[in-house]
């Protein structure tokens, strides 16, 4: 199990062969194609090649995507079926494929027509909302009865606004009148920010009224392109958004008379997509009047099958290894078991070329982590069976088909570690077996009850942990072993075995003298080869910084005590939700309060503590773990390949 070993791939052949071979390589989906923007910057190859490629062809599908996944969307928002709970993929044969786009035009006009209902709807809403915000700005106006165009006379002009609510409208009138000869206000309306005046006043005495405004944060409310009374245009708006209303029911009834054309579209959909990767992929390529020129990675497992390709395409080919130092594409090869846990790698960082895929050496570990934390025998049962039953509903793929595989074997773990620690819904039996039966029936652990004795589980997660980060440190010895670095795999890893091992011994009183001379041995060897590539000062400097790293492992053990803080957790919020069902006692009533309460509670602790399980046994990976040995920094392995969304196109081998 490891990181698939890569080919680098150079290919020339005719002109006359580019189309056929690139729909091969995309069908056959095993080699990626890499751009060769350097070649067309260096002068001789300048001279001998141009790029190909068009960009206009490329954004062309790029629009006519856009269009149809519109039209998909639409059916997903307002079509007849339901979204199923996975998006995946139906399998076809190619020939079904084929034949399901005979119509293509007819299915991509049907597609616009589709999105043009959902553009429609898009702008009904708009409106709707624009009428919606106009109706309300008029409502707190709905008792003011003068036509909304009737700003004033010859000599008056009305002034309507609002102030702050913490304002005092009677002081506002009394300033008003102190300034002016003649001015009516009218209270209108009021809610908690605001008061809603009506104010009528001479325009010769405009300038004083404005500065009576100003004082008092007078705003006024701008109503000139409407005309009536407030209350026959608040019945306007609600006149145009039942007409909304209406005609969008109308718009949405069309969209599901096409619910029987979705597959139809799907197809489009990822027809295009194909034709649009197509296009894309040619400025990859370089051509000469009658030749063109690829470069790519192949995997080496690939390799025979694409050499029989090239063969009959009749292509010119050269397949290397890359150099050592040479960056290649990742592609991590796993067995069944770990496999699932890829998902976890990917989720922090693809290794490098260089290194090792940490999935095998961690998958394990992460599967006791989990099942520690969540540590309920009938919490794992759940979780087996309801990853069990989605991977055998629906045909998943990539990182879904990855997470809920990881989760089927977590559930497992959580169901061993429950039966360990004596947790089934956490106290579930013997609160029943009390309450409903008066009986003193529980639940006995395997191993031993954790909330009885948390010290020994606290012991057990250390040593686990210690276990875990030797593993580690074990790794990063091979690679420095692997790269040609013997001594520093001595140096750093093998005097800190020493070290900690020695002093783990001292700690549990086992083999004391050997322990004592252990430690002094790995804490010496650490001093004297700390700082072996610094210079002057610093090599002692740096024996010194390098024992202290010490307390670095100190604290990692002891992080490893969130498997005891989970897997109480777990234990304790579960016992509770049985007491708090038990407290209404025995009887029918009692009962029907258990359930409720059990099901609530039980279901919340799951899915909190089932999160917290994933997220901590995770950080034990990234931080304890990997910190070790692991860089990461790898770019995923993209092969030039059918990428469809809705349909898998199935191969058919010759």
């Amino acid at each position: 199990m490891s990181i698939a070993s890569m080919k680098k791939l150079s290919v020339i052949g005719l002109a006359s062969e580019k189309e056929a071979l690139m729909k091969s390589l995309m069908r056959l989906g095993v080699v990626e194609i890499t751009t060769q923007e350097g070649k067309m910057t260096d002068e001789e190859w300048g001279k001998l090649v141009f790029q190909d490629g068009n960009e206009s062809a490329v954004s062309e599908y790029e629009g006519r995507l856009m269009t149809v996944q519109q039209a998909l969307d639409a059916f997903s928002k307002y079509g007849t079926e339901k979204n199923p709970l996975f998006q995946t993929r139906k399998p076809v044969s190619r020939s079904d494929f084929d034949n399901k786009l005979k119509e293509k035009e007819k299915i991509e006009a049907e597609a616009k027509e589709i999105a043009s209902l959902s553009a429609r709807i898009l702008e009904l809403n708009t409106e709707a909302n624009k009428v919606e915000a106009n109706k309300l700005a008029l409502l707190p106006w709905k008792d003011y009865d003068i036509p909304l165009e009737v700003q004033g006379t010859k000599e008056t002009e009305i002034a309507l606004g609002v102030i702050p609510s913490a304002a005092d409208i009677k002081e506002l009138e009394r300033d008003l009148k102190e300034k002016t000869e003649r001015c009516v206000l009218e209270h209108i309306n009021s809610d908690t920010e605001q008061h809603y005046l009506f104010i009528l006043y001479l325009k010769s005495e405009r300038n004083e009224i404005e500065e009576v405004f100003k004082l008092y944060g007078f705003t006024r409310s701008m109503f000139s392109d409407l005309k009536g009374s407030v209350a026959s245009n608040i019945e306007a708006y609600d006149k145009r958004l039942s007409d909304i209303a209406e005609e969008k029911e109308k718009v949405i009834e069309e969209i599901k008379s096409h619910q029987d054309s979705r597959e139809d579209i799907e197809y489009l959909h990822d027809s295009l997509i194909i034709e649009r990767d197509q296009a894309a992929i040619r400025s990859r390529l370089l051509l000469t009047k009658k030749s063109f020129y690829l470069e790519g990675w192949v995997p080496k497992i690939a390799q025979e099958e694409v050499e029989k390709l090239l063969n009959d395409h009749g292509c010119y080919y050269e397949i290397e290894s890359p150099s050592k130092d040479e960056d290649t594409p990742i592609l991590l090869l796993n067995g069944k078991f770990s496999s699932p846990f890829e998902a976890i790698t990917k989720l922090y960082a693809l290794p490098n070329s260089r290194e090792i895929d940490a999935t095998p050496y961690f998958s394990l570990s992460y599967a006791i982590f989990f099942g520690m934390m969540l540590s309920d025998a009938a919490y794992g049962l759940i979780l087996t069976i309801a990853t069990f039953a989605v991977m055998k509903k629906f045909r998943l793929e990539g990182m879904a088909k990855q997470l809920i595989n990881m989760f089927f074997y977590c559930g497992i773990s959580t169901i061993f570690w429950g039966a360990m620690f004596g947790g089934f819904f956490g106290d579930m039996v013997a609160v029943i077996a009390r309450t409903f039966f008066n009986s003193d029936i529980a639940l006995k652990p395997l191993w031993f009850e954790p909330m009885q004795d948390p010290m020994r589980l606290l012991y057990f997660s250390f040593l686990l942990g210690g276990i875990h980060i030797f593993l580690g440190m074990a790794l990063n010895a091979y690679l420095s072993i692997k790269d040609g670095r013997v001594l520093d795999a001595v140096f750093d890893i093998g005097l800190w075995y020493l070290l900690l091992i020695g002093l783990a011994l001292l700690l549990v009183g086992v083999a004391a003298p050997l322990a004592k001379w252990m430690s002094i041995i790995g804490a010496v060897g650490i001093l004297v080869t700390g700082g072996r590539h610094k210079k002057g000062i610093g090599k002692i400097i740096g024996g010194f910084t390098s024992l202290y790293g010490i307390t670095g492992y100190l604290a990692d053990v002891l992080s490893y005590s969130r498997l005891l803080a989970l897997g109480l957790s777990t234990g304790v919020i579960g016992a509770v939700v049985n007491t708090m069902g038990s407290l209404a006692g025995g009887g029918v009533k009692g009962f029907i309060v258990f359930v409720i309460v059990f099901i609530i509670g039980h279901t919340y602790n799951m899915l909190i503590n089932t999160l917290g399980s994933f997220v901590h046994s995770s950080r034990l990976e990234y931080v304890e773990f990997f910190g070790k040995f692991y860089e990461g920094g790898g770019e995923a392995f993209d092969p030039y390949s059918e990428k469809t969304k809705y349909i898998e196109i199935l191969r058919e081998d010759k």
